[in-house]
């Protein structure tokens, strides 16, 4: 009798179709590996993705977050959190031998891995070659719950040093909302202004929210 595709089992179904055809659920229920007593892991896995909304957020859920789902201990928080971080360095790696404008996705990718789970605005700069290769990404200025202390000259005097060309800019809003605000407009032009003395370009300003961004680049800003 022929066996149907949604009666596959995750690691099944990924054999004969490939990582792209699986759901979320499925794909954390291969990351978890094991249920729980008296709960299958396709059910623990739909039961994470209910409870906190979104892969993103399941992946992103510290162990205080975590306790209020039954079944999800110490072992599988880590392997979750390894799996984030695995993603994470996948991205920087990517990020680093590929002209970023050719490819902008891979860039926001590993934006968003870095900042969207911070509980504090962090402010990023990605220095760039003349050729839009990655030299450098640093987190430049960290600043509290709702705002960051952003200083131009410092990022500019950096990109001498290292001869960058050009520069991403990102920062995170932990509120989780990505909409820019006026003040993230007004650093993004002073840093533009600053750029111009010195031939450095900014390609983009991403701010991030909780797995969303806004781009400065794509709404035609810059």
């Amino acid at each position: 009798m022929e066996v149907s595709w949604q009666q596959l089992m995750p690691r099944e179904k990924l054999q004969q179709r490939g990582a792209e055809a699986l759901t979320d659920a499925e794909l954390l229920a291969i990351f978890l590996r094991t249920g729980s007593v008296g709960q299958p892991v396709m059910s623990l896995a739909s039961q994470l993705l209910l409870h906190f909304g979104s892969l993103y957020q399941v992946m992103t859920a510290d162990k205080q977050a975590m306790s209020a789902v039954k079944g999800v201990g110490d072992a599988k928080l880590a392997q979750l959190h390894a799996v984030a971080e695995l993603g994470r360095r996948f991205f920087r790696a990517k990020m680093a031998r590929e002209d970023v404008l050719a490819n902008p996705q891979v860039t926001h990718q590993y934006l968003l891995g870095m900042l969207a789970h911070r509980e504090r605005e962090i402010f990023m700069v990605i220095f760039l070659d003349n050729q839009h290769r990655v030299i450098a990404a640093q987190e430049m200025f960290a600043g509290s719950i709702n705002s960051v202390e952003v200083h131009p000259r410092e990022i500019i005097r950096e990109a001498l040093k290292i001869n960058a060309a050009a520069l991403i800019l990102a920062h995170n809003h932990p509120s989780g909302m990505p909409e820019p605000s006026a003040a993230d407009r007004d650093i993004t032009q002073q840093i533009i202004n600053a750029g111009l003395l010195f031939n450095i370009r900014i390609l983009d300003h991403l701010v991030v929210g909780h797995g969303q961004y806004v781009s400065f680049a794509e709404r035609g800003w810059l």
